[in-house]
């Protein structure tokens, strides 16, 4: 069984086991994204503390490549600043050719409409792993997302966004994974 399968499997589960929760896809012309996310304060309420413990799996099939990740992250809103949050974490990234650990920050923007509008929010997410936590033949790995999200109704999103993954291999060439303009939806369980 392929890590494909394997992470589609996953994110079934996880999405089935517990609230608080997403799973979603992305789609453009060459590539597909399944999403998963799911909160680990539903496990114990101790955990809260004014943060949000996330663990997230991703599978992206990119133009005949595949790219898998596992991750780990908290989130949390600056107190002020309404609307605004930030968040911290790490992810294992692999694919055929290398893995790496990336640690990654994202910031999160709520924008401050009239209630009788949907929520919308901005974020962007930075990703980078330097060559201690890149393996095989890869030296450093980045990822920078752009997103825009709609929330629909109660556990519907609509989202759209712009993704550029790249990697540097030990032998100085570069490699651009994906980049390129995506949409798609979430639902939250």
């Amino acid at each position: 069984m392929n890590i494909s399968k394997v992470l589609l499997y996953f994110l079934l589960a996880l999405a089935s086991a517990y609230a608080q929760n997403t799973i979603g896809f992305d789609v453009n012309d060459k590539d597909v994204e399944v999403l998963g996310s799911a909160s680990l304060n539903t496990f114990d309420e101790d955990l809260d503390g004014g943060l949000g413990y996330q663990f997230n799996a991703s599978y992206l099939y990119a133009d005949g490549d595949s790219l898998g990740s596992v991750g780990f992250g908290a989130q949390s809103s600056f107190a002020g600043l309404e609307g605004l949050a930030f968040g911290l974490g790490a992810k294992l990234v692999a694919t055929d050719n290398f893995s790496a650990i990336p640690l990654y920050g994202k910031i999160i923007y709520s924008l401050p409409l009239d209630s009788t509008i949907p929520t919308i929010s901005l974020a962007t997410t930075f990703a980078y792993s330097p060559e201690v936590l890149s393996f095989n033949d890869a030296k450093h790995y980045t990822e920078l997302r752009v997103e825009a999200n709609m929330q629909l109704a109660q556990g519907l999103d609509l989202f759209g966004g712009y993704r550029n993954i790249e990697t540097e291999y030990t032998n100085d060439i570069k490699q651009t994974f994906n980049k390129g303009f995506y949409g798609g939806m979430k639902f939250g369980f």
